[in-house]
């Protein structure tokens, strides 16, 4: 076993509630089991999601019983520095990720965390330590949505909503890869040029632009299919978009909830983390140069910062510097 320090700073909650309750401060380093590796974290990413959960949202829904103090941090990156003996997939002083939802040890806003190395893997080629550590949640829920649920086949139109969120604009580069044309609406110019870049077929800025005329332009007779990554009324209107008999799909937990016309199939799913997507996933980072972009970077103690952010408009990622 590598010798590592007994605390660490971390981003903590002692109750949960709005960002003012993220507090840095020095707690213990988790201990590992037989099947856990010990991260010391480099980067950790800030999920949209950490904000339900923050507010106590999943504890509530999962019937949770939570302990205090909690750490977030659903996914993040780092350096193997301790492993149990049953752990083989990994070594030590490898450059890992992982997605850690609601992890029992708690989460990456944390200088180490101590996570099942089921879900940790060497991070891949061309990708940086940074973007390693905000890809997991987004681009688990994004490969979900458009391979498992959707279905999506090479040739098919799809329309993608929040095209420059976090899951977004990973799903745009996914269904490149699966060889559909891509219809994205975007939000702002900051996210139409990041659309340009990626390479989509067509894209239109959400707040601005005439979605159905250019939508039309672009799929006559309505899209096969799509994915929404938020509500709202743009979002209701875009609907509108798909064809009789076209598939739609949505991540769990977008608000306001979606208004469905008659004659589409929505399904509405979770973007878990196992090892076979986390698998799947590394393969499309590695064979389609997957990238992501980050549009805040944090420091650790500055958490709560980060949590404001979320909340205001941003393109791709936020992410939390840990140790750099």
């Amino acid at each position: 076993m590598n010798k590592h320090p007994s605390t660490m700073r971390a981003a903590v909650l002692h109750r949960f509630g709005g960002p003012e309750e993220l507090i840095h401060r020095e707690i213990n380093v988790p201990e590992i089991g037989p099947e856990d590796v010990l991260i010391r974290v480099a980067y950790a990413g800030v999920g949209e999601w950490d904000a339900f959960e923050r507010q106590g949202g999943y504890a509530e829904m999962l019937n949770m019983n939570p302990e205090f103090p909690y750490i977030l941090g659903s996914e993040g990156s780092g350096i193997v520095i301790a492993q149990g003996e049953k752990v083989s997939n990994v070594d030590l002083g490898d450059q890992v990720y992982a997605p850690a939802f609601l992890n029992p040890n708690g989460g990456f806003y944390a200088e180490y965390a101590a996570i099942n190395a089921k879900y940790v893997s060497r991070i891949p080629d061309g990708l940086t330590m940074q973007e390693a550590a905000v890809i997991s949640g987004v681009g688990i829920t994004a490969l979900r949505g458009l391979e498992d649920v959707l279905q999506l086949q090479q040739g098919e139109s799809i329309l993608i909503f929040g095209a420059s969120g976090g899951v977004g604009h990973i799903a745009v580069q996914l269904a490149k890869a699966l060889g559909a044309r891509v219809f994205a609406i975007a939000s702002g110019e900051d996210g139409v040029a990041i659309m340009k870049k990626l390479g989509c077929d067509a894209v239109v800025n959400g707040k601005d632009g005439d979605i159905s005329s250019m939508a039309r332009k672009f799929a006559p007779f309505g899209f096969e299919a799509a994915i929404f990554t938020a509500g709202g009324e743009a979002a209701n209107a875009a609907v509108n978009c798909l064809r009789k008999g076209g598939r739609l799909v949505y991540p769990h937990g977008i608000h306001p909830e979606l208004r469905i016309p008659a004659g589409i199939r929505a399904t509405g799913y979770n973007g878990e983390p196992e090892p076979e997507i986390i698998a799947r996933l590394q393969r499309y980072i590695l064979r389609y140069r997957l990238t992501v972009h980050i549009s805040h970077i944090f420091a650790l103690k500055d958490a709560n910062k980060a949590h404001v952010a979320l909340h205001n408009h941003y393109s791709g990622k936020i992410c939390l510097k840990v140790n750099p």
